[in-house]
């Protein structure tokens, strides 16, 4: 029985699979966008920070962070088509889904119903840099 970890957190993605207690890295998504800042994600073709141009309006406090919740969406329904592909080919039986509450609420929202249905646990909490043994320890318990 092959249960799927994801590890993320809005600019990198680990997918490991555990048979019985043997945890594997499969795979590392990366997406530097996730690690910028709003403004470097908002800047015009020329480069200029468009809160910098004098004939351009303040954004106002509800635009505010949107490339970035942009960004991390982006790389939600990656990770997401990741674990579809991985249900589809008859690869997956459960999946446990590690990240900070923030980008796993997203995950959660860019899964797929059937593929929903097979995460046995979630655990809030930022390991995406931690080491693998740290990993195993986290997750050792969760079946």
């Amino acid at each position: 029985m092959t249960t799927y970890i994801v590890v993320a957190d809005a600019a990198r993605a680990r997918i490991f699979t555990r048979d019985a207690q043997n945890l594997e890295e499969k795979e590392s998504l990366v997406h530097a966008e996730g690690r910028m800042h709003e403004g470097d994600l908002i800047a015009d073709s020329s480069g200029a920070d468009v809160h910098d141009s004098p004939s351009s309006p303040v954004r106002s406090s509800s635009e505010r962070g949107a490339a970035l919740r942009h960004e991390n969406e982006l790389f939600a329904k990656e990770v997401a088509q990741h674990l579809y592909n991985a249900r589809v080919g008859n690869n997956m039986e459960k999946l446990i889904m590690v990240a900070p509450p923030k980008f796993l609420g997203l995950l959660r929202d860019k899964l797929d119903g059937p593929t929903q249905k097979l995460v046995t646990h979630t655990l809030s909490k930022d390991l995406s840099k931690a080491s693998m043994a740290d990993i195993q320890a986290a997750v050792n318990d969760l079946r």
